[in-house]
């Protein structure tokens, strides 16, 4: 049997780059340069771990950051496998900031701000389609950045049950979307709301910017494929640093969202 072109590569243990991102990156590579064609096999988690010397955790993460971009498909009991082209029109929109951020070439990392489990105002229980206030939920505020520099202050909510032993230290040092994946909980669709806004004092201060900035404020549910809500999120981005594309085409419509460097 032919070694999977996946397994032929090395991961730099002295690089700043995160393992799991030279992972996404290599297979990224193999993807575009058809070595790995639509429908193709990718190594199992054990081959992967066993290969390039990485945690389970570590596969499982990258493995997560590209199903976000629909770019492999998971089918259960077969493996994990590359998607088909419309597969991965349909999924393109889902959105990881991490992967987004990486798949550009530039360093993303987060700054936390607050971190709490609450009961849901009303509004909150009508986004996430909760049965009632009863249900807790995390609550947490972050500044996310893109090569040191603050871009993006977001604070999103999740019911608690899909990952009830989530801590402020936990979110401090993993992806949430990498810890919802060990869990099976992976995005299968999303819907933005955008709106230009003016900055204020404190958002613009948090943000690195002037008050008075212009800003995006975005507002995302994001559903699994059961139809499930399990995330509402409230972002605000500074509109200086961000361009959003909208692509037409005969197959229907892409969404590219742009960062200056």
């Amino acid at each position: 049997m032919d070694t999977n072109p996946v397994l032929m590569n090395k991961l730099s243990m002295d690089s700043d780059i995160p393992l799991y991102s030279q992972l996404v990156s290599i297979i990224k590579r193999n993807i575009s340069a058809g070595m790995l064609a639509p429908g193709a096999l990718l190594p199992s988690e054990s081959e992967l771990c066993r290969t390039f010397d990485v945690s389970r955790s570590t596969v499982r993460q990258a493995i997560g950051a590209l199903e976000s971009e629909g770019l492999v498909v998971r089918k259960q009991g077969r493996g994990t496998f590359v998607a088909e082209p419309k597969m991965r029109r349909r999924t393109e929109n889902v959105y990881s900031f991490t992967s987004e951020i990486n798949a550009m070439g530039m360093k993303p990392s987060s700054t936390i701000l607050e971190f709490e489990v609450m009961a849901p105002p009303p509004d909150i229980v009508t986004m996430l389609e909760l049965e009632s206030s009863a249900v807790q939920v995390y609550r947490f505020s972050r500044i996310r950045n893109v090569n040191g520099q603050p871009l993006i202050l977001e604070t999103s909510f999740y019911p608690t049950y899909i990952y009830p032993k989530l801590t402020r230290e936990l979110l401090e040092t993993h992806s949430f979307y990498s810890l919802l994946y060990e869990e099976g909980i992976v995005p299968a669709s999303a819907v933005d709301s955008y709106e230009a806004v003016i900055l204020g004092r404190r958002e613009a201060e948090l943000l690195g910017t002037r008050p008075g900035s212009c800003a995006f404020f975005v507002q995302r549910r994001t559903r699994t494929e059961a139809g499930v809500v399990y995330e509402f999120t409230q972002s605000t981005i500074r509109a200086d640093r961000v361009t959003l594309d909208v692509h037409l085409h005969k197959d229907g419509v892409s969404f590219a969202r742009n960062v200056d460097k």
